[in-house]
């Protein structure tokens, strides 16, 4: 239920309100707009008279939140979540650049692709130490050694750092080391781990699901946020259709609606969306003329010899070239890079 407070309401008034609702069995998380507090009850709500509650002095009114996402909404926080890392504030006018290799490989490759996208433009630093492989037998990541590697890199070149987390006993390792903990697609529908990093003060960039609906995807968002934090940036990846020419399909009509429905930036990664290196750049070019608040890119300075997709890793000049025509599309848009 979304209670909406009398516009002035005092902070008292505020607290009283809260706190009869929580004594209510519920819970309460609270946003400001145009001077006015929104407070979104989540739980049980059969169970409490809302007749009665209407009439508590400090309530304007009651609305009911028709989406089965709560919190994600727009009903609750009309205004866009904007998110600071580093160098970029996530949602805002500018967009973000995230760019690095599929894996760290070794301190030589990361802090050579750390240089390169850093002076192309990029403002964080993508790289997996824990790799979800579709097999066993493939390159699995450094783990710990990884994450060292790469926040020594983004740090001599001034990027922020956003890194995959596996499972629940990786999350407090990684939250060291990364700026943003990722959640690969693999794992948006993996409960546990939305929970713990929905305890965390650090943003979490959540890719859609192989398969999942554009509702899954924000309700997986909902169990983030309904932890506590609200620093979640949705990442559009791509879906598995009966398309086989490209790796997945790169769903772009997710981002205006997902921007209607939801106040979360989202950004757009056409690497893994496309699987192939000549068709990332037109498909980015593409997300930020839809809306997309930015991009996450693969690089490799050698892609024919990188233990992961390399197949879908730009070269450093590709990426270069590429963020000169995202600036161009950004200026006309009202964005910038």
């Amino acid at each position: 239920m979304l209670v909406l407070l009398k516009p002035g309401a005092a902070e008292s008034a505020v607290s009283d309100v809260t706190s009869r609702l929580r004594m209510l069995g519920l819970a309460v998380h609270r946003t400001d707009h145009e001077g006015q507090v929104r407070l979104c009850a989540v739980g049980e709500v059969g169970r409490v008279d809302w007749a009665q509650a209407a009439g508590w002095a400090a309530i304007e009114r009651l609305e009911k939140i028709p989406s089965p996402f709560k919190l994600v909404s727009r009903a609750f926080q009309p205004a866009a979540t904007l998110i600071s890392v580093g160098r970029v504030t996530i949602g805002s006018e500018q967009l973000a650049l995230m760019a690095g290799p599929c894996s760290v490989e070794s301190e030589k490759q990361a802090f050579t692709i750390a240089a390169a996208v850093a002076r192309s433009g990029a403002t964080v630093m993508r790289g997996g130490a824990f790799k979800p492989r579709t097999s066993p037998y493939s390159f699995q990541g450094l783990g710990e050694e990884g994450l060292r590697i790469l926040r020594r890199a983004a740090d001599a070149h001034g990027l922020a750092v956003v890194s995959e987390v596996m499972d629940t006993a990786q999350v407090a390792l990684m939250a060291r080391y990364a700026d943003i903990l990722q959640i690969g697609a693999r794992n948006m529908q993996n409960y546990s781990l939305l929970r713990e990093v929905g305890q965390l003060d650090k943003p979490v960039l959540l890719k859609r699901g192989l398969a999942a609906t554009i509702e899954e995807w924000l309700m997986s968002a909902e169990h983030v946020m309904s932890q506590g934090n609200r620093q979640v940036i949705l990442c559009e990846r791509g879906i598995r259709t009966f398309e086989t020419y490209t790796r997945n399909t790169l769903d772009l009509n997710a981002i205006p609606v997902v921007k209607e429905l939801s106040h979360l930036p989202v950004i757009v990664d056409p690497s893994h969306g496309t699987g192939i290196r000549n068709k990332v750049a037109p498909m980015a070019r593409a997300a930020i003329a839809a809306g997309s608040d930015g991009l996450m890119i693969e690089v490799h300075h050698d892609p024919d010899h990188a233990l992961s997709d390399g197949a879908q890793s730009l070269y450093p000049e590709q990426f270069e070239e590429l963020v000169g025509q995202v600036r161009t599309i950004a200026g006309a848009i009202g964005r910038r890079v």
